[in-house]
């Protein structure tokens, strides 16, 4: 059977673990030997963290009645033998939905009341205060309570207009997108803004992310979704009903909320097998499926080999009963096949990437470390064979010379201190241009425009005015990086020239990955910030909870540009460190040798065998870490390890129907 995409993204899950162990097995093995010094630590934590908490987020985008939870279902979880996510006829799904699996909480449903968009707190900052949340334990062992507790994300409640309107579910200048108003003026929206479910799925385990969204009102509704959560999302599959096509507020969705998206989108063309007939040849109706694949690329503008035409209602219900015809008929297998093609390669290629720089630059900070001791062995050897044969007035005159040595080397701190006062003041200017000052400063004086502008008349380009300005910080933080680079290097030249260190200084730092996180955040807003948008974002709410989660995320790209800037900083300077710990050890033990040489004749012939046995051991060090680096290495780049997706330990029963349609 051909792997699906479950089984592939358990492949990367399990290539990632494997890389956890061989970089704990390296870690423990520099410990063990005394080479783990703070940088090279702090290096292989920030892999190891990044190894097991990257998060593969994948999207489900949709109207409402388009299959979306049924397609879930199939995908991620038809292993269980029953639907997950409720998926009935009609409006399902009313909150933004998030599947994800935290081994440090217990199986549970958290819910975030809708009346909290009524205050300033942006999602991201009350996902940080668990008295906010209703939290409902799950009971995974009994399928029925599990899926009667995973109701509660379909609640609603009934409001006045006025209530509707400042919960944002009412637009007067978008009369058509508005939810009915019933007899008594009552209008239906849901009791939920967010919905967190915690289940130890494998494929969850392994960092899957789910975000399962409703449909335009309340993506429309809720401004961190749609400039947070969804381009934030490394897939998003956009679900269009086979039987309607492209309708006028699924392209409201496309238009206004996916299009400007450079990630990668699929569409599903779900129901297909309402398209069959018994009144019309199988050929006729794969024509009719053939057009509506073509019509939805042209109407969405993309290529037609991302659109995919399937019965997620079939996908569901063979593989639940274990029947391949039904599979092959949905379809499903060639939507997973592109997933697994395109999305999984991607974000195994920037691991990948992440985990080679860091091992060349742990193996260039350690073996620069090993040869330093081995020079320092072998000049030690030379010293001691030189004394075989002489007096003790020779060993004396040896014994004043390393007294020299070691003076003469104390004179370096002198030079070394200087450095290092250039070097602090450097950082110090370097960081403050990437502060959290600069960006709230920022923030702070586009919030005055938008107050001063009519309808936010021109917002955009305020905003891209201040992105223009937060570019150019980090540019230029990137500059001063260099030039700190440069006056490193400088240093360590006449350093390693005047008092034979062995330092060298690591390739420049380099932000441009920040820059294109603020130019992504960019780009995101920007979508936002339309005429669409003016009149909502002229409420102080709405534009103090924009203002607010627009800080959170500018302060993640400067804090984590600020991180990389100092941890290239300590890996740099911290060889000066240990390599004058490694000199005035040295110096120590060549006086202790000559010492004991002199009150006794016999020791220098085992002084050299310990000498020689030193510098063997290093020899040894060397060839292990080679081998625990081309370990890591060849896993990093070798095929991954396909094999089945581990056993669900859920008591779950494997006959469930799957018959109704999210």
């Amino acid at each position: 059977m051909v792997p699906s995409f479950a089984n592939k993204l358990d492949a990367l899950g399990a290539w990632r673990a494997d890389l956890e162990s061989r970089l704990g097995e390296l870690s423990r093995f520099l410990f063990d030997h005394d080479l783990l010094d703070p940088p090279t630590s702090a290096l292989l934590d920030s892999l190891t963290q990044r190894l097991a908490g990257e998060k593969l987020v994948v999207a489900f985008v949709a109207e409402f009645s388009r299959g979306k939870s049924e397609l879930i279902n199939a995908i991620f979880f038809a292993d269980t033998g029953r639907r997950i996510l409720p998926a009935t006829p009609g409006r399902t799904t009313m909150c933004p939905v998030e599947l994800s699996y935290d081994p440090d909480e217990p199986p549970s449903l958290k819910l975030l009341d809708i009346d909290t968009r009524l205050g300033s707190a942006s999602l991201a900052e009350l996902r940080g205060h668990p008295s906010a949340w209703k939290q409902v334990e799950l009971n995974i062992k009994r399928p029925d309570l599990l899926a009667e507790e995973l109701l509660q994300v379909m609640q609603t409640r009934k409001v006045p207009k006025e209530a509707a309107r400042e919960l944002g579910f009412w637009d007067d200048d978008r009369p058509e997108d508005n939810p009915p108003v019933d007899a008594a003026g009552m209008v239906e929206v849901p009791a939920w803004r967010h919905a967190i479910i915690n289940y130890p799925h494998p494929l969850l385990k392994r960092g899957l992310v789910v975000l399962d969204t409703p449909g335009l009102n309340a993506i429309g509704a809720e401004p961190e979704l749609t400039v947070s959560l969804l381009p934030s999302a490394h897939a998003t599959v956009f679900i269009l009903a086979a039987d309607t096509g492209v309708t006028k507020s699924d392209l409201t969705i496309w238009r206004e909320h996916l299009c400007g998206q450079p990630l990668a989108r699929y569409v599903a063309l779900n129901k297909i097998d309402s398209l069959s007939d018994p009144l019309s040849p199988s050929a006729e109706v794969e024509i009719h499926i053939a057009r509506q694949r073509a019509l939805t690329a042209q109407t969405l503008g993309i290529p037609e080999n991302r659109v995919f035409p399937i019965s997620a209602k079939q996908a569901l219900a063979g593989r639940v009963s274990g029947d391949a015809d039904v599979l092959r008929a949905s379809r499903i297998l060639a939507l997973e096949d592109a997933l697994g093609h395109q999305l999984l390669p991607q974000r195994r290629e920037v691991l990948e990437r992440v985990v080679l720089d860091g091992t060349s630059q742990i193996t260039a900070q350690i073996g620069r470390r090993l040869n330093d001791r081995r020079r320092q062995l072998a000049e030690q050897l030379l010293e001691l064979r030189g004394l075989r044969g002489k007096n003790s007035n020779m060993v004396g005159m040896m014994l004043k010379r390393v007294e020299a040595e070691s003076a003469e080397f104390e004179q370096c701190i002198a030079r070394v201190q200087a450095m290092r006062s250039v070097h602090t003041r450097m950082l110090k200017d370097a960081l403050t241009t990437i502060s959290n000052d600069v960006v709230r400063e920022q923030t702070d004086m586009l919030q005055e425009k938008l107050r001063s502008s009519v309808l936010n008349f021109g917002v955009k380009r305020a905003f891209s005015d201040m992105c223009a300005v937060l570019r150019e910080q980090l540019r230029k933080a990137q500059t001063q990086g260099h030039e700190i680079h440069d006056m490193l290097g400088a240093s360590f030249t006449k350093l390693n020239a005047e008092f034979g260190f062995g330092l060298s200084v690591p390739a420049a730092p380099d932000l441009s990955q920040f820059i294109a996180d603020l130019d992504m955040i960019e780009r995101n807003y920007i979508q936002y910030l339309g005429l669409s948008h003016a009149l909502r974002l002229s409420q102080h709410r709405f534009m103090e909870q924009f203002r607010r989660m627009l800080v959170s995320k500018l302060r993640v790209v400067f804090e984590g540009a600020s991180g990389e800037l100092e941890l290239w900083n300590k890996t740099a300077s911290s060889q000066i460190d240990s390599q004058l710990r490694e000199r005035r050890r040295n110096f120590k033990r060549r006086r202790e040798s000559l010492e004991r040489i002199q009150a006794a004749s016999n020791e220098l012939e085992a002084r050299i065998q310990e000498v020689s046995a030193q510098e063997e051991r290093l020899r040894h060090l060397q060839a292990r870490l080679a081998t625990l680096i081309e370990g890591i290495e060849i896993a990093a780049t070798g095929p991954l390890p396909m094999g089945g997706i581990e056993s669900v330990t859920i008591e779950l029963p494997l006959n469930a129907p799957a018959s109704a349609q999210g």
